[in-house]
């Protein structure tokens, strides 16, 4: 025998007492006391019911309802004060009788953030949900009245949270614009050489502007053909994120890497090499969201498998980096450009497993990122504006292709924002820390890379400082702990109550202090 169960809670108010739910025996309904606390027990046999989820909640007193197979609802109102039939005011639970004896309760649900909602029980005719067109109108039903009024409340609240992410676009991209205009009228005493007006904000803007656009005729072409994300690793409250388009990352990584190679002209082996590396690394994010999508391997590449791909890629521009005549600090290759009185350190050999580790870190740490609306994007943007500061004054192509990169980032944000009708995949998130780590193998800026991207370094220590302590505790005393409710660390700060908006905003704030002060230490190193 199978059965099924809701759980939900309604609040009643603090002044008066409950109305009773009983008024006179009905039709298939028996009351019976069951304790002192709780001097009513309500069973409602009722035949063919269903329940349907809809509206507002909240906590404090608890209703439970359990489905049964045999189409039996048990209904247990627990509340510290017995229940006395006397009518309240201020508060009433009325059930609807109709005209054929059937009876209809309605009562608030509490899921999670994405999942408020009332909870109808019809047991044999439907009860209309009202929509935001109706007007309200003067009933003797409870039942019409609650339901309207939360129902709204619930569509205000969805709207409120889709201002805020139009409200921490409109900040970012100001931000960002009005730091790239000061830093082009300037730049000339940063470089102390002549660069074209309009050096960084015409790539940023370009790259913007066109992921955007690319945006509106890829989305509905994704969605059509069925490239939607599929919920497997994150928290429940975020699976009415199920079924959003996927791998936003073929239409953002071509246009940044194809506008940046535009405006140098093709003439630059620095972002030659950075675009290679990049299109290299989505590459393999293509072939993990492929397994996924289309063949529907759950975890898609094996682990093992897209760590040595991601290795063999930093080998190769390593040694490409030995063979060709890049720009670095003085015209010495294999350096990291230190802030005094460290200065120049020279790596030698050691420069290729700097360059392995930073291309598999910073490619998976951006994946790990990608967990909220617009985190990803909008922290990866402010690390590239602040690398392309940092590099300037090494290599001014190469700061051009961080614009670039930034902007198409920008412009993703416009579909990727709170709520997000697209997300990256990691077709986008593995390119985006490819070219991050191109930039620094390139100039040897691997100490600005490390401040720049605060954030998505965060991200990954939560989850190595989690994986770490679970194992120790679970070894020493048998039982593994944790240090963070959930990982990485953006999901934990959401179990603790902080809203996904909050979370996102927060980040920026920090990688935007972050990257000023990446750009500063990068310019005094050189």
């Amino acid at each position: 025998m199978r059965s099924y169960s809701c759980c939900s809670s309604i609040n009643f108010p603090r002044s008066g007492l409950l109305n009773p739910l009983i008024r006179s025996p009905q039709p298939g309904i028996h009351c019976v006391p069951f304790n002192s606390h709780f001097p009513y027990r309500l069973y409602f046999k009722l035949s063919g019911s269903r329940i349907q989820k809809y509206g507002h909640s909240s906590t404090r007193h608890r209703l439970v309802v359990a489905v049964m197979d045999w189409s039996s609802v048990a209904v247990e109102i627990l509340n510290k004060h017995p229940i006395l039939a006397q009518k309240d005011s201020s508060f009433s639970l009325d059930d609807r009788v109709d005209s054929d004896g059937s009876v209809g309760y309605s009562f608030s649900s509490s899921e999670g953030e994405e999942s408020d909602g009332d909870i109808i029980l019809n047991p044999i005719t439907d009860v209309d949900i009202p929509t935001s067109r109706d007007q309200f109108h003067q009933s003797d039903d409870a039942l019409t009245v609650t339901a309207q009024k939360l129902t709204m409340m619930g569509r205000s609240q969805r709207r409120s949270r889709i201002k805020y992410g139009i409200f921490i676009n409109i900040g970012l991209v100001t931000f960002l614009t009005v730091l790239l205009l000061l830093l082009d009228s300037h730049a000339w005493r940063i470089v102390r050489l002549p660069l074209p007006p309009f050096h960084l904000i015409c790539p940023f803007t370009a790259s913007a502007v066109l992921v955007s656009c690319a945006g509106y005729i890829c989305v509905p072409l994704f969605r059509i053909s069925r490239m939607q994300q599929i919920i497997s690793k994150w928290p429940a409250r975020h699976s009415s994120k199920k079924g959003t388009a996927t791998m936003g990352g073929l239409f953002l990584i071509p246009i940044g890497v194809v506008v940046a190679e535009v405006l140098v002209g093709f003439s630059s082996i620095e972002v030659s090499g950075a675009c290679a590396a990049t299109i290299a690394f989505a590459t393999i994010g293509l072939m993990d969201d492929f397994l996924r999508l289309v063949k529907r391997r759950k975890n898609g590449l094996y682990p093992w498998i897209r760590i040595l791909l991601e290795v063999a890629v930093g080998t190769w521009f390593y040694f490409w980096l030995c063979t060709r005549n890049i720009s670095s600090p003085y015209s010495i290759k294999m350096v990291v450009p230190l802030p005094l009185p460290l200065g120049l350190v020279c790596m030698g050999g050691s420069y290729l497993l700097l360059t392995s580790f930073c291309f598999v870190s910073m490619a998976n740490g951006v994946e790990l990122t990608d967990g909220l609306d617009g985190l990803a994007g909008g922290t990866a943007a402010l690390s590239f504006i602040g690398m392309s500061i940092a590099v300037l004054p090494i290599c001014s192509d190469l700061s051009v292709f961080g614009a670039s990169m930034a902007g198409a980032c920008v412009g993703f944000l416009f579909h990727n924002r709170h709520k997000a009708s697209v997300f990256m995949g990691d077709t986008g998130t593995l390119a985006l820390g490819g070219a991050l780590a191109a930039m620094a193998a390139c100039t040897g800026m691997f100490f600005p890379l490390l401040i720049t991207s605060g954030v998505i370094v965060l991200e990954v220590l939560s989850v190595i400082l989690q994986v770490s302590y679970f194992n120790t505790t679970k070894h020493v005393h048998g039982i593994g702990r944790r240090l963070f409710r959930m990982v990485p660390l953006h999901y934990h700060l959401e179990s603790c109550g902080v809203k996904e908006p909050v979370i996102v905003a927060g980040a920026y704030v920090v990688s935007s202090i972050l990257m000023l002060y990446a750009a500063y230490v990068g310019l005094i190193s050189v």
